[in-house]
C-alpha cells in the first residue's frame, strides 16, 4: 500500500490510501465501459497533490461530499490519464480482482 504521493512517483497503478480536502463538487456521469452510474470529485491530498476520485456508485452508496469536507480513501490510482491522475476502486470488488477499498466521511465509511 503507497502514499499518493509514492503512487504518483510510479509509472503504473497501485493501490494507495491517504486523507485529504474535496477541492470541488461531486459529478454524476454513467460508465460506458462498466454500465453504471459513477461520481467524480477532485481531492487535494495532505501533500498538496491534487487527484479525482471516481466512485461506483452501482457499487457503492453515494458519498455525499462537499467542497472543505476531510476524507480518507482507499483505492487504485492511476497516475497517468489524459485527464490527470485518478484514484478509482474506493468500493469492495465483488470479482476479487483489486483490494477493497473505501472513501471515509465524517465518521462513516462508503464501501
Amino acid at each position: 500500500m503507497n502514499t499518493l504521493q509514492a503512487g504518483l512517483r510510479l509509472a503504473a497503478p497501485s493501490e494507495v490510501r491517504f486523507a485529504g480536502t474535496v477541492v470541488s463538487a461531486p459529478r454524476f456521469f454513467y460508465g460506458s465501459r462498466t454500465h453504471a452510474m459513477h461520481e467524480a470529485f477532485n481531492v487535494r491530498g495532505d501533500g498538496g497533490s491534487r487527484v479525482e476520485i471516481v466512485d461506483n456508485v452501482g457499487l457503492a452508496p453515494q458519498v455525499p461530499v462537499i467542497v472543505g469536507d476531510r476524507i480518507a480513501v482507499q483505492g487504485e490510482l492511476v497516475p497517468q490519464t489524459r485527464y490527470g491522475p485518478l484514484v478509482h476502486w474506493t468500493h469492495h470488488d465483488p470479482d476479487h480482482h483489486h483490494q477493497d477499498g473505501f472513501i471515509d466521511l465524517r465518521g462513516k465509511r462508503y464501501a
